[in-house]
């Protein structure tokens, strides 16, 4: 509940104008002012005592209505950290020489070699002594009744405002917000810190599961701040109902330090680096943010994300679920250690994942594609069916959605069933190659051969570096024995995946199809060279070697074939044997 306590004001005259003699006096003897005007102020604050009408003039002489002017100090003035210029260096800093603005604006200065952290603190700077002006020629003081004038100054007057959400990984970093006035939860509650560390205002960051806030608190007066919704003020049981803040201990709904707002701005900086497809940047921000703030589910999931895209299954695993011990009420986390299980092959222990993350969100869409994924694997299609279905009816418009079930009915042998979801998804999404590649599959089974290449070339037409639709086309014009145009897509899809042992493998056939055995031959090494388990390369091998008057090797290459169970041709057997005798 937001609190309000009335501030005493002076409301004697005399008292009031007596104060701001006995200052400007000071003032005097300070400067070493020790001259005939100095006298005439301390005579002047003598006659005070006896005199209101004197003591009216000397007022109207001396002083002005503001007890401090624009080359007053703010707040922040002097301290350690205004002079940080690393993230290692600003956590070494006792938090009370720690700068946020100015390690927020380090951070911009790595994200962007075009931004000048300085030119940014001194606009802060300005913005602070403008409030700090205004609540002067208000008579107001630095402290709860500030907020309010901040939240004009900032929302109403130079119009800075919440991102109806946050997908641009620009948002949030402290240079831009100020560029272009706008922001989301964090990078809008950065600036607002920021100017309160400035303004020496007790105000502090407070995050919830997925939002954060500013909280003001002076020991006395209370209440929140909500940074996207122009300074508005909500309750903790506000934030604690809408965000499902976990009851156990942990960082959330917690006055942070500034270190700490820090870690939760490091979080998001890992988020942002890895949308942009820096991960090794990723990695390091997301590292520090869980060793700063070791309770923070966010981080802890997040960071898990990284390694589990790293293939680091186990290290992906353990931070899932600590993050789930920290906030067991985190959907999307539920749903990424299912991920985790999938890649183990634990596919039970992911579809309960995934299910209970659907418990906890009925409408989250991704948790239904990672269900209906898992339940195919498991071959388990019309659960994968009804699955999928349940999802359309969530979200009627997703084209990915129709693409998987025409998945699920093409591996269940329903091609035309899956045809009409493909056609479905391409109506919703006319580029979405992988459902332009399913559909040639189709085609492929029905033996529309025509559809099949127009399938397969539209795929490629959205998506160049498809590689299944390069050896698909490959294999159509292999089919037609074209094989000079099979190796012209064989050839683009080695580019792409040179380790590829099966590319290599259609290759060679190709070549050797074409009489060319010595490129068959080459094509065949790699293919065994990257796969030696692969027995049919090692029979295309044998076969280019008998063609190419080597038999030793053809010998070699034919019994590792037969070894691997691969299907020999009897004929190719006793010529080869034959010759090698």
């Amino acid at each position: 509940m937001v609190r309000t306590q009335n501030i005493n004001g002076f409301s004697d005259d005399k008292v009031c104008r007596g104060k701001y003699l006995v200052g400007l006096y000071s003032v005097c003897c300070l400067r070493g002012l020790f001259d005939k005007k100095a006298e005439q102020v301390g005579k002047l604050h003598r006659t005070a005592m006896k005199k209101g009408l004197l003591l009216i003039v000397c007022i109207a002489v001396f002083t002005g209505p503001a007890t401090f002017g624009r080359d007053e100090p703010l707040a922040n003035e002097g301290k350690a950290g205004l002079y940080a210029k690393s993230i290692e260096r600003v956590l070494r800093l006792r938090e009370d020489e720690v700068d946020l603005a100015t390690a927020a604006l380090i951070i911009s200065e790595k994200w962007s070699n075009i931004v000048y952290g300085r030119r940014y603190l001194s606009k802060l700077d300005d913005m602070a002594l403008e409030i700090r002006s205004r609540l002067e020629k208000k008579k107001l003081r630095a402290n709860y009744r500030a907020i309010l004038m901040i939240n004009e100054y900032l929302f109403d007057e130079l119009g800075f405002k919440a991102v109806s959400e946050a997908s641009d990984p620009n948002d949030l970093f402290l240079h831009s917000v100020l560029d272009r006035k706008r922001g989301y939860c964090l990078s809008l509650s950065i600036l607002y810190l920021s100017l309160g560390e400035r303004l020496g205002l007790p105000v502090y960051g407070v995050v919830v599961p997925g939002h954060f806030f500013v909280k003001y608190d002076d020991g006395r007066v209370r209440f929140n701040i909500e940074t996207t919704s122009k300074g508005g003020s909500a309750s903790d049981e506000h934030y604690i109902t809408k965000f499902k803040v976990p009851e156990d201990d942990s960082i959330y709904m917690r006055k942070l330090t500034k270190v700490q707002t820090l870690g939760c701005f490091l979080n998001n900086l890992g988020n942002s680096y890895s949308e942009v497809g820096d991960t090794e940047s990723a990695l390091r921000a997301l590292e520090t943010a869980v060793r700063i703030n070791p309770s923070l589910g966010e981080s802890r999931a997040n960071l898990g994300n990284l390694y589990l895209k790293d293939g680091r299954i186990e290290d992906a695993m353990y931070e899932y679920r600590t993050a789930l011990q920290i906030n067991p009420n985190d959907a999307k986390t539920h749903s990424n250690l299912g991920n985790a299980y999938t890649k183990r092959g634990w596919l039970n222990d992911a579809t309960a994942q995934y299910c209970h993350a659907l418990e906890l969100d009925p409408n989250f869409t991704q948790a239904y594609k990672n269900l209906a994924s898992a339940y195919c694997e498991l071959e388990m299609f019309v659960q994968s069916e009804v699955t999928l279905k349940q999802a359309l009816i969530l979200e009627p418009k997703d084209a990915s959605l129709y693409s998987q079930l025409a998945d699920v009915y093409k591996q269940m042998g329903k091609y035309r069933q899956a045809i009409s979801q493909y056609k479905k998804a391409l109506k919703i999404k006319r580029n979405l190659a992988e459902a332009h590649y399913g559909l040639a599959l189709c085609y492929n089974k029905l033996d529309l051969v025509d559809e099949e290449t127009r399938a397969y070339k539209k795929a490629l037409a959205f998506q160049p570096d498809m590689v299944a639709a390069f050896v698909g086309l490959g294999n159509v014009y292999f089919g037609k024995k074209k094989y000079d145009a099979a190796i012209e897509q064989y050839k683009k899809a080695v580019r792409i995946a040179p380790d590829d042992g099966t590319i290599h493998h259609n290759l060679g056939a190709a070549y050797s199809n074409k009489d060319d055995y010595e490129q068959a031959a080459a094509a065949y090494l790699k293919a065994v060279e990257l796969e030696p388990e692969m027995g049919d390369a090692h029979n295309g091998l044998a076969y280019a070697f008998y063609k190419l008057k080597k038999y030793d090797l053809a010998a070699k290459h034919i019994k590792v074939a037969e070894e691997l169970g691969a299907e020999i041709d009897k004929q190719l057997l006793r010529a080869i044997k034959k010759k090698s005798l």
